[in-house]
């Protein structure tokens, strides 16, 4: 097993988003967890880079989906990402650290505000609809549209989610172009620091 200074499965994902660009689905993944039920549940959501610079994955949601409840019964997960051009399959695990506006840590309240600000007005619009999945009634009255001041910090319900890939999950690259796959997995140097160390296995 060869140990590599920087996630360098990282790079490999930024050049595969890259060059599957021209494609809308590139930033979109799935991210499955666990219920309170035990039952699996899985959906997708689109990417919203990485955090500081780090291997740390943001993910934007609303605070009343299940994913929500999922991650507060069981703070685990892991994600799935398929580049149809490129053939190339990245499976990420680690644990979701959930940031709504009742957290209680200013930086990562600052991080949320800076998540709100950098998606499009359209999409912060999302948050201002009714709660997901309650029973539509049809005979309702239609309403008028929200508006949005677009110098308004986050809503209530816009929720950042962080997952961190870390020593308890491995990050699995597949490439069926080349017929290659590599497992990544973390530990700590002597600083005690995050370093991720990979091999290859058969596909």
């Amino acid at each position: 097993m060869a140990a590599v200074a920087a996630a360098s499965w990282k790079q490999l994902l930024l050049s595969s988003i890259q060059s599957n660009s021209h494609l809308n689905h590139s930033s979109y993944f799935q991210i499955a967890t666990v219920a309170s039920n035990g039952k699996p549940s899985n959906r997708t959501v689109v990417f919203r880079g990485f955090q500081d610079d780090g291997d740390k994955i943001q993910i934007n949601t609303d605070s009343r989906t299940h994913k929500i409840d999922d991650l507060k019964h069981c703070p685990f997960a892991e994600i799935c990402w398929y580049f149809t051009n490129s053939w190339e399959q990245f499976r990420i695990g680690g644990k979701v650290d959930v940031i709504d506006g009742t957290n209680s840590d200013p930086v990562k309240l600052q991080q949320r505000e800076k998540s709100w600000f950098a998606c499009s007005l359209k999409s912060r619009m999302q948050y201002l609809t009714p709660a997901p999945r309650i029973l539509f009634a049809s005979e309702q009255q239609p309403t008028e549209p929200p508006t949005l001041d677009p110098s308004m910090g986050p809503v209530g319900v816009f929720c950042l989610l962080v997952l961190d890939p870390d020593q308890f999950f491995q990050v699995d690259y597949l490439n069926l172009k080349s017929n290659e796959r590599m497992i990544f997995t973390a530990g700590q140097n002597g600083n005690r620091k995050k370093q991720w160390s990979v091999e290859k296995v058969n596909p």
